[in-house]
């Protein structure tokens, strides 16, 4: 599956500080410790209802660990999934009377351009579930030979209890993971299964679905195994940050970390779970379920500028739940407006420190508040007193476009 192009990064001097984020498993803000390529998996969108700004929200969120990795130095291999089969896309598909694959393919390509024009870093693998089929039927086999499968009317679950540390990625109990289970695409209350908690690898072939051939027999992929065959066949296990929003820690990333790690007999998946916030709507969740989605395309088409909605989702953290607003967006025209004239002047006051802070800002757990108030601060003496430092306003320009994806 094609990517979509990639933005330029402009060299900036010196190199940023190593990266802390917060992890999830571990309970608080830790520092990454990649080697000279840092591996990060993504959890891409299921291609229908693109791109809202939740989703802008999360990817937003990785663009800068790509961006803050990049400016320590490291290589970054960056992979992400499109979930471009699932029971969401088939139920929207025959509630809208569209073709399933064509729905999938058209909001794919609607998604890759709201990444291009919020100037999101592109991954160096981006992979639908359908091309993963092949490597997701060798992964349940190798399931199958550690005894780690079992069949309920030609599926084939895996049986949480195989993984002694099922549970460390999301530290809930037992009845409030299987409340979240049922909410997130889990079927605890099924018949014939072992535990309630155990999830499905491959779904054997239902009338009127497509279905591919596997080694279990004609079907297609649970959700979690997908995720599991793509990043072990491009990253291998242990790598350095798998992410996603708030709402994928447990089923998904928990049941993900619980599959891999018996396969692999290796600890952990992911050194790493970071997870950003939900963004809401006039205080509810913003879901498809609700139908009070904000869609990057829609505003887009109102005229307004990406950059502006980039500012708006990076003015509060990234791991907050919050509302998304007409004074967010509003406020997020008016600095990025700020920051342009700001940055037009011949000279200005040096900024230096401008630089160090923002790095500084970025490092702590992606303090993107603190970020934007480092160049606020700037801009504020820039507007009152200026300065005589001709390479000031480039240098500025080119730190909030290298580790902001802010053009300026």
């Amino acid at each position: 599956m094609e990517s979509w192009p990639a933005p330029n990064v402009p060299e900036l001097p010196g190199a940023g500080l190593p990266l802390h984020l917060h992890d999830t498993a571990g309970g608080q803000v830790r520092p990454t410790t990649p080697g000279s390529t840092a591996r990060m998996y993504v959890c891409g969108i299921t291609p229908y209802d693109a791109t809202h700004l939740g989703h802008a929200a999360t990817y937003v969120t990785f663009d800068l660990v790509y961006r803050a990795w990049l400016d320590a130095g490291h290589e970054v291999h960056y992979v992400q999934n499109v979930t471009d089969v699932d029971d969401p896309l088939l139920e929207r598909a025959a509630a809208t009377g569209a073709d399933w694959a064509t729905l999938a393919a058209r909001q794919t390509e609607l998604y890759r351009r709201d990444m291009t024009a919020l100037r999101v870093l592109p991954p160096r693998h981006f992979v639908g579930a359908i091309e993963a089929i092949p490597e997701v039927g060798r992964l349940v086999e190798v399931l199958r030979g550690k005894g780690a499968t079992y069949d309920v009317d030609g599926d084939v679950y895996f049986p949480v209890g195989a993984d002694p540390r099922f549970g460390s990625v999301a530290h809930l109990d037992r009845p409030r993971m299987i409340e979240l289970f049922a909410e997130r695409g889990g079927d605890p209350s099924r018949p014939g299964k072992k535990d309630p908690l155990d999830c499905l690898l491959w779904q054997a072939e239902r009338p009127g679905e497509p279905s591919w051939d596997s080694p279990s027999g004609k079907g297609r992929p649970g959700w979690h195994i997908e995720c599991v065959a793509i990043a072990l066949q491009h990253l291998g296990p242990g790598f350095d940050v798998q992410g996603g929003g708030s709402d994928l820690a447990f089923p998904h990333h928990e049941m993900c970390a619980a599959e891999a790690q018996v396969a692999t007999g290796s600890y952990p998946f992911a050194r790493a779970y970071v997870h950003a916030g939900m963004i809401g709507l006039d205080g509810e969740k913003m879901s498809k379920s609700k139908g009070n989605l904000v869609l990057v395309s829609r505003l887009r088409e109102s005229g307004v500028e990406p950059m502006a909605i980039r500012l708006a989702l990076l003015s509060t953290h990234y791991r907050a739940d919050r509302d998304w607003t007409d004074a967010m967006l509003a406020a997020g025209t008016a600095r990025v407006q700020r920051w342009r004239a700001a940055v037009s002047r011949p000279d200005g006051p040096d900024a230096t420190a401008t630089l160090a802070e923002v790095r500084a800002r970025l490092a702590d757990d992606l303090d993107t508040p603190g970020a934007l108030a480092a160049v606020d601060a700037w801009c504020a003496v820039q507007e009152s007193d200026g300065g005589s430092d001709m390479a000031a306003p480039g240098l500025v320009s080119r730190a909030v476009d290298a580790l902001l994806g802010i053009t300026l």
